[in-house]
C-alpha cells in the first residue's frame, strides 16, 4: 500500500518519466490546471509562490487536466508552451492526466483518498484544486479551486517551517 506522494511515478510535458521521490524533503502543492478555464489566471498566482518559497523548500506541480469542460485539449507541449507564454510558468508541469474516474491517474486517487472535499467526497470537483504536502509526503490540506495560490501562503509558510 502507498505510504507517501513519494511512491509515485508521473510523466513529464516531454514524455519522460518524473518519480516524485525526487522531491522527498519538498513540500509540495500538486494542482490540476486548464488552459481555458476560468481559474487559468491562477498560474500567475502558483509562479509567485513557486518564486518566493523555492529556495525555502516549496515545489509547485501542474498537472493538466481535460475532464471538466474540455478546458485543456491540446497536446502536453502546447500546454507546456501556453503557461510558459502566457504565464511565464517555469515550475515543473507534467503530462496530461485523468483525475477522476477508471483513468485516473494513481496519484490523483491516493490524494482523493487521502483528503477526502467537502463532506467527504472524494471526487475532483473542478480545475485547480490544490494539495498541500509535507515534507515526509503526507497530506496536509486540500483546497477548492476557488482559495487563490496567495490565500494558501499561511499554511505553506507553516508547512515551510
Amino acid at each position: 500500500m502507498t505510504q507517501s506522494i513519494h511512491d509515485f511515478d508521473a510523466l513529464s510535458t516531454g514524455g519522460v518519466p518524473v518519480k516524485l521521490d525526487q522531491y522527498r524533503g519538498r513540500v509540495l502543492l500538486i494542482v490540476n490546471t486548464a488552459s481555458k478555464c476560468g481559474f487559468t489566471p491562477q498560474f500567475e498566482g502558483l509562479e509567485q509562490l513557486w518564486k518566493d518559497y523555492a529556495d525555502r523548500g516549496l515545489t509547485v506541480l501542474g498537472f493538466p487536466c481535460n475532464q471538466f469542460g474540455g478546458q485543456d485539449p491540446g497536446a502536453n507541449t502546447e500546454i507546456a508552451s501556453f503557461c510558459q507564454l502566457n504565464y511565464g510558468v517555469s515550475f515543473p508541469m507534467m503530462a496530461r492526466i485523468d483525475v477522476n474516474g477508471s483513468d485516473a491517474h494513481p496519484l490523483y486517487r491516493w490524494l482523493e483518498s487521502e483528503a477526502p472535499g467537502i463532506l467527504g467526497t472524494k471526487s475532483i470537483k473542478w480545475n485547480f484544486t490544490k494539495f498541500l504536502v509535507n515534507r515526509d509526503g503526507v497530506v496536509l490540506g486540500r483546497y477548492a479551486p476557488t482559495d487563490t495560490p496567495k490565500s494558501l501562503r499561511a499554511d505553506i509558510e507553516k508547512a515551510l517551517a
